[in-house]
């Protein structure tokens, strides 16, 4: 029988996604979903008035952020929708190519265009910023800096298998006359800067710069990656070399090397991730470190996250003599718990050694490790929201080392009040801290409001704050006042100015940043 349907065009059905707002502040909103995928950035969400007025301007697998646009009236635990169509038959080849496969069913026809069409699909999001700030001081002198950010994630471009992605951050600073001209007056930093190939759906290589998120402690690395899939499981490969310890460029005596190996699991109550990997660094190709590294990530019931990191050194080389002592240098372990809508908990804990490296430090090996100094710290977090437009929140953290230096506690709490009767927003603020040295207490008040249909953000403060100091220095108080305006132009344009006036006895100095941001977006749906 003979197939004369030359295209058999998707018929599409309307779908609704539900998602429930999670958090808000003065521009953005947090809505999580089941699942995002259906999602792009550049998409509008529909809030329960029934106004589209959500853009989303970032996501994760079950998490959107949105910006607000002009007065758009959203507020937690909303649900929020997303109307999308959905093709409810895929495309169907040519008659030709159909009457190649005569004897072959209807399904299976099916099955093998499938395989035929690609399932890459461009998603491109960036953000420009340019910035000036500026200290005016006639005691201390002036001093200007002008700072560009550029970032861009650029996944499967033109729906290819290629991706781009990078960070970069360049400054200018502008000093007053009399200061030291050794100074560095510009610096570009490149913290990102990497090409990404998929061979196919499981496995990509990482060319550039690029820090892996599966081994984060490892930091920037130069070079080469190769990750593997198979199922919920995957191993990953790198090669390449470590930024330069001072200026952070391209060093090739820093050759590391090394590789990882992990599981995910993916169910409703319970997700997690969790990799295990080694690496060698050298420094002139001799040994400057060895260790492994163990990091984990996961969700329990939607309520409790947990993430820890380890790093263990296995290479101790003094006087020639090359050991294989085992040494913790890092260890970081925190969990935050969610009650309910109102109240939930976090507790973390780490404790850090200085990284010693064999080769780079080898005139101070001895003194190092004879102190081998721990740094730990214990931070304990409790949010709590008593009532629909009242949120609160307070915090303790300690931090100590093992020589009984530089021990500090802090103490700090926030109130915020919204929907007032004068509307906007009122917060309150207050920290403690208190170390071998110093004590200080830092409090402040804040209004917020916006105007013009939203378009127009606008934070005045005070802030006082007040130094006590454990010689015989004099107390140190000081007033800070503040404003901020933010204005919205579009979706992808805003532009900010603040100021701030500090007087500290007969002293009064200045402060004013300006910024202008540009967030760009692409999503380019397969044919």
């Amino acid at each position: 029988m003979g197939i004369t349907l030359a295209n058999l065009l998707a018929q599409e059905k309307e779908h609704i996604l539900i998602g429930k707002v999670t958090f808000i502040t003065s521009k953005n909103a947090y809505v999580k979903f089941d699942d995002t995928s259906v999602i792009n950035i550049g998409d509008t969400l529909q809030a329960p008035n029934k106004e589209k007025c959500l853009v989303v301007t970032n996501k994760s697998s079950n998490s959107v952020v949105c910006l607000k646009l002009k007065n758009c009236l959203v507020n937690k635990e909303d649900k929020i929708s997303f109307v999308y169509q959905l093709a409810s038959k895929i495309e169907i080849l040519e008659s030709e190519e159909i009457q190649e496969n005569i004897g072959i069913s209807f399904n299976d026809s099916i099955q093998s265009i499938k395989k035929k069409r690609t399932y890459y699909t461009e998603n491109i999001t960036g953000r420009l910023s340019a910035a000036s700030y500026s200290s005016l001081s006639k005691i201390r002198g002036d001093n200007h800096r002008l700072m560009t950010r550029f970032s861009l994630e650029a996944n499967h471009i033109n729906n290819s298998k290629f991706s781009v992605e990078t960070y970069l951050n360049y400054r200018y600073n502008i000093y007053s006359v009399g200061i030291n001209n050794n100074l560095n007056k510009t610096d570009l930093n490149v913290f990102n800067l990497a090409l990404r190939y998929d061979i196919d759906s499981t496995f990509s290589i990482t060319a550039g710069r690029k820090i892996n998120y599966k081994i984060s402690s490892l930091g920037a690395i130069d070079g080469l990656q190769a990750e593997k899939y198979f199922g919920n499981s995957y191993v990953g490969v790198l090669a390449g070399f470590r930024p330069d310890i001072y200026d952070f460029t391209l060093n090739t005596n820093l050759l590391q090397y090394g590789g990882y190996i992990g599981q995910m699991t993916d169910h409703e109550n319970f997700y997690s991730q969790t990799t295990l990997g080694f690496a060698e660094q050298k420094n002139d190709n001799q040994i400057d470190r060895r260790f492994t590294y163990f990091q984990h990530s996961s969700t329990i019931f939607k309520k409790l996250n947990v993430f820890s990191t380890l790093e263990l050194d296995l290479f101790n080389k003094l006087n020639d003599s090359v050991k294989s002592n085992l040494r913790v240098t890092n260890l970081y372990v925190s969990g935050r718990y969610r009650f309910n809508n109102k109240i939930n908990a976090a507790l973390s804990y780490d404790s850090r050694k200085r990284i010693i490296y064999y080769k780079t430090y080898e005139t101070d090996i001895e003194e190092l490790l004879d102190e081998d100094i721990a740094r730990q710290g214990f931070r304990a977090r409790l949010n709590i929201r008593p009532f629909k437009n009242i949120y609160s929140g307070f915090s303790y953290s300690k931090r100590f080392q093992s020589d009984n230096q530089n021990k500090s506690d802090n103490i700090y709490g926030f109130l915020s009040f919204s929907k007032l009767p004068i509307e906007g927003r009122v917060s309150l603020t207050y920290n403690m801290n208190t170390s071998n040295y110093l004590k200080s207490n830092i409090a402040s008040i804040r209004y917020s409001r916006e105007l013009l249909d939203g378009r127009l953000g606008t934070d005045i403060y005070y802030r006082f704050v007040n130094y006590k100091y454990e010689s015989n220095l004099p107390d140190f108080n000081q007033h800070y006042f503040g404003a901020y305006l933010s204005y919205y132009i579009d979706r992808s344009f805003t532009c900010s100015l603040s100021g701030e006036v500090s007087q500290y006895n007969e002293e009064t100095n200045y402060r004013i940043n300006a910024q202008i941001i540009k967030r760009f977006f692409r999503s380019r749906k397969q044919n």
